[in-house]
């Protein structure tokens, strides 16, 4: 189970050391699924599907087919139409807060300055398949793209063992508005949307998780197309004291561990009870779990719990960690919140547990992972988004910068950039 640390400075170090390492002949395989895709198109999309998929179908079925598409609504129960209406409510609002405009000013002298602010043409999203369904992603890479003011959104995702896309996540496109949908996953989908094939044009920015080969299929492509970043495996770090329900802190491990081996779930505390009747929750309800191995590998292997002395120490251990949830389940949570600083997403209470936010609190749950929430943020509208600087100077206030511009070109040895500016004095 989870192995209790009394040492910070110990624990800091497994911890910080804790990162999915990418073997060499996993990037050689990607780099020859791309170059693949890009030489031979379909005929290679077509081929790997039948390798890595066991579907055998043609370039003319790739794309899944409106009428597959509005079967959809039949094959899925009310009930969980009625949770992607409360989901599509809560992220469309949540994101519609974040748009930003295009802005303009005006100098003293006439200039004219600005920003235009334009969504991408056409962006593919990623959505994990095949055994698994994944309908919360479609949402959260979908519907930020449309609030933007993205014309066209591209899904690709694994097909299931028969050649068919999961009737759940169908559903879900249909409802983001996806534009168009293809049965391919893996690299040789991230290949198809960054180069471009007979069937699938490329697209201007992938977005969206996926396994290590999608991943550095990402990594490879990113400067022929953009990308959101490159996640890694899930995470949850919970920060508590002594008020909090040992089976609430259990219960929020267990949600992330049972996403693979992989994934890390990791307790701070101050109370050393809490810990010990965490470890006996977590045993219990352990064995209730459908996917319990998977769970009870990824505790073993990537979870803690680290004693602290004080919750000062906790956070500070929590930024240097920059996980991709935070949970503070510690008495007036809200006070606390000003002290993080590197952190996906922040959930702040005992009744606000992360799976909250992979699926409809609004905020979205495709978060920067492996420590790199020090620098990245969450997919959102700003994803989609470029901007554009705008410059229109008078003569005034031409002829009143020209000399510190001739000055600064001069320094840096460009004669034609002074010249641009001597020739219209």
């Amino acid at each position: 189970m989870l192995r209790i640390y009394d040492d910070i400075a110990q624990a800091r170090c497994v911890l910080l050391q804790r990162r999915q390492e990418v073997t060499q002949q996993v990037a050689q395989d990607v780099a020859r699924i791309l170059q693949e895709v890009q030489q031979e198109k379909d005929a290679a999309l077509c081929r790997l599907l039948e390798v890595y998929d066991g579907v055998k179908i043609t370039p003319d079925r790739l794309r899944v087919s409106e009428e597959e598409i509005a079967a959809a609504e039949w094959q899925v129960e009310e009930e969980f139409k009625k949770a992607i209406e409360v989901a599509c409510r809560n992220i469309l609002a949540y994101h519609r807060r974040q748009l930003s405009n295009s802005w303009f000013s005006t100098g003293s002298q006439g200039e004219f300055l600005g920003q235009l602010v334009t969504p991408l043409a056409r962006v593919g999203i990623y959505v994990p398949g095949g055994k698994a369904s994944y309908p919360s992603s479609v949402l959260m890479n979908a519907l930020p793209a449309r609030v933007a003011g993205v014309a066209e959104v591209v899904m690709v995702t694994p097909p299931r063992p028969d050649g068919t896309v999961n009737p759940y996540v169908l559903y879900a496109a249909a409802r983001a508005g996806v534009s168009e949908i293809y049965r391919v996953g893996g690299a040789q989908a991230i290949a198809a949307l960054a180069y471009g094939t007979p069937s699938i044009r490329r697209v201007d920015k992938i977005t969206g998780p996926g396994n290590i080969y999608v991943t550095l299929a990402k990594q490879q492509v990113y400067g022929i197309v953009d990308i959101d970043m490159l996640a890694g495996p899930s995470e949850v770090l919970v920060v508590a004291d002594d008020s909090a329900p040992a089976a609430y802190v259990a219960a929020d491990l267990l949600a992330q561990a049972e996403h693979d081996q992989l994934a890390s779930a990791v307790l701070i505390t101050t109370s050393r009870r809490l810990a010990r009747q965490v470890q006996q929750e977590l045993e219990k309800q352990l064995s209730l779990l459908s996917r319990r191995e998977i769970a009870a590998q990824a505790l073993a292997n990537q979870g803690a719990i680290v004693l602290v002395d004080s919750l000062d120490a906790a956070l500070q251990l929590a930024n240097e960690l920059a996980p991709e949830h935070l949970e503070l389940m510690v008495e007036d949570s809200l006070a606390w919140l000003g002290r993080v600083r590197c952190a996906g997403a922040v959930f702040l209470g005992p009744y606000s547990p992360e799976p909250l936010g992979d699926y409809l609190a609004g905020p979205n749950h495709v978060l920067p992972t492996g420590g790199t929430a020090r620098f990245y943020s969450p997919l959102g509208v700003d994803s989609f988004l470029k901007r554009t600087s705008v410059i229109s100077y008078t003569p005034e206030a031409f002829r009143q910068v020209a000399g510190a511009a001739v000055t600064l070109a001069s320094v840096e040895g460009l004669d034609a950039h002074a010249a641009s500016i001597k020739v219209r004095l």
